[in-house]
């Protein structure tokens, strides 16, 4: 007996544009969680995770909630992170050896590798001075700061994708600026 499949266009098409919204956004995500984790391969992993996620769960809904859905996702596997990491450093500061080594995190990757060598060194400075700016912000404020600067979504996409209200964005936002801008200001190399 054979089979005979027919397949919807509008779901191919569907799949094609979350195909799309896939590739355009992970280079994106991987930055921010590569911020908020300092660990290149566990930012591509819980990437990976979100966007699996993402398809697996949501792929049905319309393409205007995508960016939403996703970013909640991704702030929820962070978080996730953030804890497991909290307790695997407890069981290593009482079970680890001395041979141990701590690995630098991986801002090499941020910097433009088609400039000089000063150039690069300089901007793996900048890149940290950045990072470390922006890992000093409240949780909230620098989700509100990524989400609206690194990832241009709009004031209600970010409520949405924070689980808080359009002028609670706005806060965050306003705050995040005005402490990076105090941490940088100060941290500026002479």
């Amino acid at each position: 007996m054979e089979h005979v499949y027919v397949f919807n266009s509008a779901h191919v098409s569907d799949r094609a544009a979350l195909d799309r919204f896939c590739a355009t956004v992970r280079p994106r995500a991987t930055r921010m969680a590569l911020i908020e984790l300092r660990d290149a391969a566990l930012a591509g992993d819980v990437v990976q995770d979100s966007l699996l996620k993402l398809v697996s769960n949501y792929s049905e809904r319309p393409d205007s909630e995508w960016a939403p859905l996703f970013y909640s996702i991704l702030r929820n596997r962070i978080t996730d992170m953030h804890r497991r990491r909290k307790v695997e450093r407890l069981f290593e500061f009482f079970f680890s050896s001395d041979d141990d080594e701590d690995q630098p995190p991986a801002w090499e990757s941020i910097a433009d590798a088609a400039l000089g060598p000063e150039q690069e060194v300089a901007n793996a400075q900048l890149a940290g001075r950045i990072a470390d700016a922006i890992s000093n912000l409240s949780a909230r404020q620098r989700e509100a700061f990524l989400l609206r600067e690194m990832e241009g979504l709009s004031i209600a996409d970010t409520a949405t994708a924070m689980k808080v209200s359009e002028g609670s964005v706005k806060t965050h936002h306003l705050r995040a600026l005005t402490r990076l801008r105090e941490l940088l200001e100060a941290d500026r190399p002479v």
